[in-house]
């Protein structure tokens, strides 16, 4: 494992020490581990949103908006999409 040197702001050291005295992390560095664990999953969670927002913008650049009210209508809409 690596090892680096960080600085804490002094409400960041109190913060980080309640969750240590609360037994949630055993020290500074498994919180620190599970902050980047989180951005990390966060930032695969931004990525794939952003990719399906594109997918849906590209999708109505293609074929307009969805005009159909019923659930009928929008399943039959969206088999002649399927099979177009």
């Amino acid at each position: 494992m690596t090892r680096a040197s960080i600085s804490l702001s002094q409400p960041n050291e109190e913060w980080i020490q309640l969750h240590i005295d609360s037994k949630e992390f055993s020290s500074r560095s498994d919180y620190i581990n599970d902050l980047i664990r989180r951005a990390r999953r966060d930032h695969d969670d931004i990525t794939y949103i952003r990719a399906k927002l594109i997918a849906s913008e590209e999708s109505l650049k293609k074929y307009g908006p969805v005009t159909a009210k019923t659930p009928e209508e929008m399943l039959k809409y969206f088999k002649e999409r399927r099979d177009a």
